[in-house]
């Protein structure tokens, strides 16, 4: 986030050895805090930040309530799911966005918030974030979820995250789709190899907390991996302003997971290898082939990096030795500089690494953001994608409705009982009911359209047509069809993003609101 630049006023963990490692490496960084967020509250907060504005609040819940590793055994999935009291954490986050209301809050965890207790999770946090504040005269909040695959942010590793992002409701714009690459991450998608095969060669248990590189090695490896390879060394990596190579320490492991690692070929997992008739020492139970270890490839991306790590490596065996990752390897797949140190308990390392949000991903958070804090939604630059599609279809004006009486009769010619008969419409007609629904309801995004959940809820409307709606989106049940329309349309390109994601209708929308007193997000 700073990199993006972004002031950061506090940064507050509950773990002692998060606080010191960020303490130890951004020194700049005021009011770094170990406190609890339960018993801390956001009031405790106001002296030490001297009552300054708060823009943004970034951060991610505890995630291993709802972690895709735990769903095996019933911990965070269906009939069997285990009370786990740090699924409610998120309350303590949205507490701070309530008191502080930021233009914009950030969301970060694990897919598996989608899924735990059959989504209910992923609703409530939605909702409450929707309804922060709203009791008290406060606007609330438009919020949509999106999923981001961090190797598209320049990440050697198979990620895949889900972000909630709210932007306060009385504030124009969509927040954009797709993440901004980080300047320094704009090479082609990196390798594991890219990532990792220039550091010295290490045998298990070995290894120091802190020594030389190997320049040899370096300049070999630069021949081998070429512009990719050094993109990420120096510019991800930063490996120039390093004096040292620290944590590159490999963890010891018995003679006979030694043996069974010199088993597998690269990229193979030990599924994989006793299909293919290999024995290994391990007792398997042959019968459902557990898979105990994976030997990673240089040629493709890492397997997600976690904070088990802690425990064992074994499913992060070396793709060239007999051993598994160092936390300098897990840091750099996540992309963390090498003048980043982590504790040289590797145990605490590996639970650091784990557990953080990758710093490209951060970087293309604070990235995004900054540019829509300051380009109006309808002037900020074209991707090449949209520029494609707008090549590919006739130039689209916002329809934008002059009162409530228009969007009203606009959005009435869409309420069609059926898609076939939606489909039928006219681009154009369609559009003007489109733009209308984006004036009526400016706190909706259109990204939550087609993730409703499967809640309703009863709100307040002047509109009573539009009073059933779905907890977790927010939507109006009798808008559904006309969302499933308009991204189906803006799939095959007959609508453009300017069109889609109408920023205008949106403004004027709440404009009118204000002229006559109303609330940003009361329709």
């Amino acid at each position: 986030m700073q990199r993006a630049g972004f002031r950061c006023l506090a940064a507050i963990d509950f773990n002692t050895d998060a606080v010191t490692t960020l303490r130890q490496n951004l020194p700049d960084v005021p009011n770094v805090l170990e406190r609890d967020l339960t018993t801390f509250s956001p009031k405790d907060l106001v002296p030490l930040i001297s009552g300054q504005t708060i823009d943004v609040i970034v951060g991610g819940p505890p995630c291993q309530g709802f972690s895709h590793a735990r769903r095996v055994d019933g911990s965070n999935y269906g009939v069997r799911m285990k009370a786990d009291a740090r699924r409610a954490l998120y309350k303590e986050f949205l507490r701070y966005v309530d008191f502080f209301q930021p233009r914009v809050f950030v969301m970060e965890n694990v897919l598996g918030l989608r899924w735990a207790a059959g989504g209910d999770y992923l609703t409530a946090v939605q909702r409450e974030a929707r309804e922060l504040g709203k009791t008290a005269g406060k606007p609330g909040y438009r919020v949509h979820g999106q999923v981001e695959d961090s190797a598209q942010l320049g990440v050697p590793q198979k990620r895949h995250r889900q972000l909630i992002i709210g932007v306060r409701a009385d504030l124009p714009g969509y927040f954009p789709h797709e993440l901004l690459r980080a300047n320094r991450a704009r090479m082609r998608d990196v390798t594991l190899g890219e990532a990792i095969m220039d550091l010295p060669i290490l045998r298990a248990g070995g290894g120091e907390d802190e020594r030389d590189y190997d320049r040899g090695r370096r300049l070999s490896f630069l021949k081998e991996y070429g512009f990719n390879g050094r993109c990420y060394l120096y510019k991800v990596l930063e490996v120039a302003k390093a004096k040292k190579l620290m944590n590159h320490t490999a963890r010891p492991h018995s003679d006979r997971d030694l043996r069974d690692f010199a088993l597998l070929s690269e990229g193979e997992s030990s599924a994989a290898a006793m299909r293919r008739g290999v024995k290994f020492e391990f007792p398997y139970d042959k019968s459902v082939f557990e898979d105990r270890f994976t030997r990673q490839s240089r040629f493709s991306r890492c397997s997600t990096i976690v904070a088990h790590l802690s425990k064992d490596g074994l499913m992060f065996i070396h793709p060239t030795q007999n051993r598994s990752i160092t936390p300098r390897e897990a840091a750099r797949i996540q992309s963390f500089p090498d003048w980043f140190c982590f504790p040289a308990a590797r145990t605490k390392s590996f639970r650091l690494i784990g557990n953080a949000v990758p710093p490209l991903i951060s970087e293309a958070v604070g990235k995004t953001l900054a540019q829509f804090f300051s380009t109006p939604e309808e002037n900020r630059p074209v991707t090449p994608y949209e520029a494609a599609l707008r090549a590919s279809s006739p130039p689209v004006e916002p329809q934008v409705p002059g009162s409530l009486a228009s969007a009203r009769e606009r959005l009435g010619g869409l309420m069609r009982p059926t898609l076939r008969e939606l489909r039928a419409l006219p681009r154009d007609r369609f559009l003007s009911g489109w733009h209308a629904l984006l004036w009526l309801f400016p706190e909706l995004h259109p990204e939550n359209a087609l993730d409703h959940g499967k809640h309703r809820i009863t709100e307040d409307s002047r509109i009573p047509e539009f009073s059933d709606r779905y907890a977790r989106s927010g939507w109006p049940v009798s808008l559904v069809l006309i969302g499933r329309e308009a991204w189906r349309r803006y799939r095959k390109g007959e609508i453009p993003d300017e069109a889609f994601y109408c920023a205008a209708a949106q403004r004027a929308g709440l404009e009118s609101r204000r002229s006559i007193g109303l609330p940003a997000s009361r329709t």
